[in-house]
C-alpha cells in the first residue's frame, strides 16, 4: 500500500492553503541561503582583494554548475507533482530515480574537463597572480560537484511531493554549517580561499547525507527510490528535460542580462555605478525571497492540479498566488522606499563607500516600483513550469531579461539621456511590461484548458 505523506495531502488539498503551506518553509530556507552568501563574502573579503578576485574568477563556472543542477531539480519537481496529481506513484518514483541518474551523469561530464584544465582557463581569462588561488578554490568545488547536483535534485524531489519542510531543513543545515565552518577553515586552519571552498563543500555533503537518509534509508518520503528496480524510460527523461533544459537556460539568461546591464552601468556611471548596481541588486534579491518561495509552491501546486486535470484548482492556486505576491511585493516596495536611506547606510558606512550613498538610495527608491509587478511574470513562469511547458517559461524569461529590460535600460540611459537613473528606470519598465505580457499569455493558456 502506498504511503501518502503530509506533503502529498497538502498538494492534493485546498489550493490556497497549499500555496501558503508550501511557500513558507521555502522562504525560510532561501533566506538562510542568502544570509550565508552575504556572510561568506564578508569572511572572504577579510583575506583581501586577491582572495575576492580568486572567488570572482570561479563565479561564472559555479553559476554554470548551479544553473544545470537547478534545471534538473525544477524538471524533477514539476514532473513529480504532475504524476502525484494523476495518482501515478510508479511514474513519480521513476522520475525521482531518472533525475538523480541524469544529475550524476551531467555533474561528471561537466566537471571532469574543468578539473583538468581550469588552471589554463583562469590564465587565459587574465587571472595572473591569483591563478593559483583561484585554481585551488575551483578544484575543490568541481571535485564535489556530484554532491552539488545531488543536494539540488533531492531538494527538488521533496518540493515536487509537497515536502517543503524537509527541503527547508536541508537548506538550513547547509547554510548554518557553512557560516560556522567558514572562519574555522579560512582563518583557524589557515587555508585561506581554499578553506572557503572546503567549508562550502562539507556543508553541501552534510546536507546530502541528510537528504540521502530521508530518501534511501528512512524511506518516509512519498516517492520510493530503488536503483535495483531502475529501467530506462525515454518518455520520463523527456518529461524531466522539457522543463529542466529551459529552466537551466533561464538561469543562464538572467546571468547574461546582468552582465549586459553591468556594461551599460559602466558606460553610464563608471565603476561607482557598478558598485551601486552590485550592492543594490543584493538588496533586490533579499526583497525577492518571499516571491521566490511562493514561486516554488506555484510550480508544485499547479503541477499537481494539471496532473489531476483539475483546471479550476490550477487557476485558483495560480490567481491566489498572484494576489498574495502582489500584496507582499507592494509591502516590500513601500518598506524599501521609506527606509532606503537607512538600508544604504548598512552598505556605505566606510569612508571608501560613502561616496555612493546618494546613488544607492536613488537606485533603491526607483527599483522598488518593480516589486509588486514582478509577481505577475514570475508566477506565470512558475505556472508554465508546473504544467510542463518549459519552453513557455523560457520565452517569458527571455522576453523579460534580454528582449525588453536591456533595450529599455539603454533607451532611458542614453537616448533619453537619464544616465544611471535611466538604467534603473529601464529595468523597472522592461520588467513590468514583460510581467503583464506573461500574465496575459498564462491567463489565455488557462482559459484554453478550460474549454
Amino acid at each position: 500500500m502506498e504511503h501518502v505523506t503530509e506533503g502529498v495531502k497538502i498538494l492534493l488539498g485546498n489550493p490556497k492553503k497549499a500555496i501558503r503551506k508550501l511557500a513558507l518553509p521555502m522562504i525560510v530556507g532561501l533566506s538562510a541561503q542568502m544570509v550565508y552568501n552575504i556572510v561568506d563574502a564578508i569572511w572572504v573579503s577579510g583575506l583581501g582583494a586577491d582572495a575576492l578576485a580568486a572567488v570572482g574568477f570561479f563565479f561564472p563556472f559555479f553559476f554554470l554548475l548551479m544553473a544545470l543542477a537547478t534545471g534538473i531539480s525544477v524538471g524533477a519537481s514539476s514532473a513529480i507533482s504532475r504524476k502525484i496529481g494523476s495518482r501515478n506513484k510508479r511514474d513519480a518514483d521513476s522520475v525521482a530515480i531518472h533525475s538523480l541518474i541524469i544529475g550524476g551523469i551531467v555533474a561528471i561530464a561537466v566537471s571532469l574537463p574543468f578539473l583538468i584544465f581550469i588552471d589554463k582557463l583562469f590564465a587565459v581569462m587574465g587571472a595572473g597572480e591569483v591563478t593559483k588561488m583561484a585554481t585551488a578554490y575551483a578544484r575543490i568545488l568541481f571535485a564535489g560537484s556530484i554532491f552539488i547536483f545531488f543536494s539540488s535534485i533531492a531538494n527538488g524531489i521533496l518540493r515536487g511531493e509537497g515536502d517543503t519542510k524537509r527541503a527547508m531543513y536541508a537548506l538550513l543545515l547547509g547554510s548554518i554549517l557553512n557560516i560556522v565552518l567558514d572562519p574555522i577553515f579560512i582563518y583557524t586552519f589557515r587555508l585561506g580561499v581554499a578553506g572557503a571552498a572546503w567549508a562550502t563543500l562539507i556543508s553541501i555533503i552534510t546536507s546530502s547525507i541528510l537528504l540521502s537518509y530521508w530518501l534511501f534509508f528512512k524511506r518516509t518520503t512519498y516517492v520510493s527510490i530503488h536503483f535495483n528496480e531502475f529501467s530506462f524510460n525515454w518518455q520520463i527523461v523527456k518529461e524531466i528535460l522539457k522543463v529542466g533544459i529551459p529552466a537551466s537556460i533561464i538561469q543562464l539568461s538572467m546571468s547574461f542580462s546582468i552582465l549586459v546591464l553591468n556594461i551599460l552601468v559602466v558606460r553610464a556611471g563608471g565603476t561607482d555605478g557598478v558598485a551601486v548596481f552590485t550592492t543594490g541588486w543584493r538588496v533586490v534579491m533579499i526583497g525577492m525571497i518571499p516571491l521566490l518561495g511562493i514561486a516554488t509552491a506555484v510550480t508544485a501546486v499547479t503541477g499537481a492540479a494539471y496532473g489531476a486535470r483539475d483546471v479550476e484548482k490550477l487557476n485558483t492556486s495560480y490567481m491566489y498566488a498572484i494576489k498574495l505576491g502582489f500584496v507582499i511585493g507592494t509591502t516590500v516596495a513601500i518598506f524599501t522606499y521609506v527606509f532606503a536611506p537607512w538600508i544604504t547606510l548598512l552598505f556605505t558606512h566606510s569612508q571608501n563607500s560613502a561616496r555612493i550613498a546618494n546613488d544607492l538610495t536613488t537606485f533603491l527608491k526607483i527599483i522598488t516600483l518593480f516589486y509588486p509587478f514582478a509577481t505577475f511574470g514570475m508566477f506565470s513562469s512558475a505556472m508554465f513550469q508546473g504544467i510542463g511547458k518549459g519552453m513557455n517559461s523560457l520565452a517569458v524569461t527571455i522576453l523579460r531579461t534580454i528582449i525588453l529590460t536591456v533595450p529599455m535600460a539603454y533607451i532611458f540611459a542614453f537616448s533619453i539621456h537619464l544616465g544611471l537613473k535611466g538604467v534603473w528606470m529601464g529595468i523597472v519598465v522592461g520588467n513590468t511590461i514583460a510581467a503583464f505580457i506573461a500574465f496575459s499569455w498564462a491567463k489565455m493558456y488557462v482559459r484554453k484548458m478550460e474549454h
